[in-house]
């Protein structure tokens, strides 16, 4: 490992996030001998992010630990158009009110992980929508425009993969690398933000940015990316049998939240406490080293940890507590998810996929004939059973580890 003298690239190299550096010899100087403002982009696809994005704002906390100075860029403007990195065909295409909706409601997140306000090293947030939607195309095309190789733009991984698939990639999304370019370089002016970070997909998005600012204004600024952060079987990260795990308590509960992390793979457990966590390398590294079942104790605390950091500390708690409950006195705890149940019964099938316990009737089906569903703790063995539900609740399982409440 690289060995850094600044406090910033430091702390990011310890707790392995550093992927790429444009120039990490610059950067580590100039982050030693000054405060740094750093951005990283949002778009408001949905009115929550998921966790997916929280390797990207737990760096924008790293950044602030270290005495730098957070710059959160909801993408209002871009948001329009949609990235196209890496994905396998465009993005549908919002409404003015659904993006100014999925903003406003996205912004309530991040007040959990970083401290805003008008201090040198406070957290500002901002909408790129504030100077995108004000461009005039012509002005900008020859002003901006000029700067960019459409050979080196057909170059980029980001657009090779999709051309290479021979899958549509509209003029529309191909804009968007030069507006992100474009927002570095806005940021570097306004801000005097010298540091863009971002997931591994975004290293050519990134990369124009730094060389679009050196072109226009002369001015050094640098980029930096997180490796793709997926479990150690090769899956998603943020993606369960039921969906995504938003960020948003409206979107999923605190106790989703921290069964999420709890049933983290024994192998993903020491990068995730540093990853996710502010707990200390040291004891990071005694959880880790932990074997049979005290690794499970390492789960509960980076899920208390997580949980409290998204949810604060009370919800956490609570949480497991329920799960406590939940698992060792075989009790259903009051933060589980729960179905209302109209007219007093409903099918087994209906109420795994009503919990969000399973993603389709076709999965419930096949989790009862394998032995996975039970009611009350009994197996279920038929995917016709109806269960009624009266003024006492019923605890619904799919497995061992997802569990649901019916109420009357």
């Amino acid at each position: 490992m690289t060995e850094y003298q600044s406090d910033l690239l430091s702390l990011l190299a310890s707790r392995g996030y550093i992927h790429q550096v444009t120039d990490g010899g610059a950067l580590d100087a100039l982050a030693a001998k000054q405060v740094v403002p750093g951005y990283i982009g949002f778009d408001p696809t949905a009115p929550s992010l998921h966790v997916g994005s929280l390797v990207q704002i737990m760096m924008l906390r790293r950044l602030q630990q270290a005495g730098h100075k957070p710059l959160v860029l909801m993408g209002g403007g871009t948001g329009k158009i949609g990235d196209p990195s890496f994905k396998d065909e465009a993005r549908k295409l919002l409404t003015d009110e659904t993006i100014a909706a999925n903003v406003a409601s996205i912004k309530r997140v991040f007040a959990r992980f970083l401290t805003f306000g008008d201090g040198p090293t406070d957290a500002v947030m901002l909408d790129n929508a504030e100077w995108l939607d004000r461009l005039e195309y012509i002005p900008f095309l020859r002003e901006v425009g000029q700067h960019f190789s459409v050979n080196r733009m057909l170059s980029f991984d980001s657009v090779k993969l999709r051309l290479d698939r021979e899958q549509s990639l509209s003029f529309l999304e191909f804009n968007y690398m030069i507006l992100q370019a474009y927002d570095f370089r806005e940021l570097s002016q306004r801000y005097a933000c010298r540091l863009q970070m971002g997931g591994s997909d975004q290293w050519g998005n990134i990369v124009n940015g730094v060389e679009l600012a050196r072109r226009m204004d002369g001015t050094e600024v640098f980029g930096l990316t997180t490796p793709l952060i997926t479990t150690a079987d090769g899956g998603k990260m943020g993606k369960t049998m039921s969906g995504a795990v938003w960020l948003n308590a409206d979107m999923c509960s605190a106790y989703e939240y921290w069964q999420f992390w709890r049933n983290t793979q024994d192998a993903d457990v020491g990068r995730f406490l540093r990853l996710f966590t502010d707990l200390p390398l040291d004891e990071i590294a005694r959880l880790e080293a932990l074997e049979g079942a005290g690794i499970n104790e390492a789960k509960r605390v980076l899920a208390n940890e997580a949980t409290a950091m998204a949810h604060g500390a009370e919800a956490a708690a609570e949480a497991a507590e329920t799960a406590r409950r939940t698992f060792e006195e075989g009790s259903a705890g009051d933060a589980l998810p729960t179905l209302s149940v109209e007219g007093g019964s409903i099918s087994i099938v209906d109420a795994l996929v009503g919990l969000g316990l399973v993603a389709s009737k076709g999965e419930a089906r096949r989790l009862i004939k394998g032995g996975g569903a039970r009611v009350d703790g009994e197996k279920v063995a038929d995917d016709a059973l109806t269960i009624s539900v009266g003024s006492a609740p019923v605890k619904i399982s799919a497995g061992k580890k997802a569990h649901g409440v019916l109420a009357g």
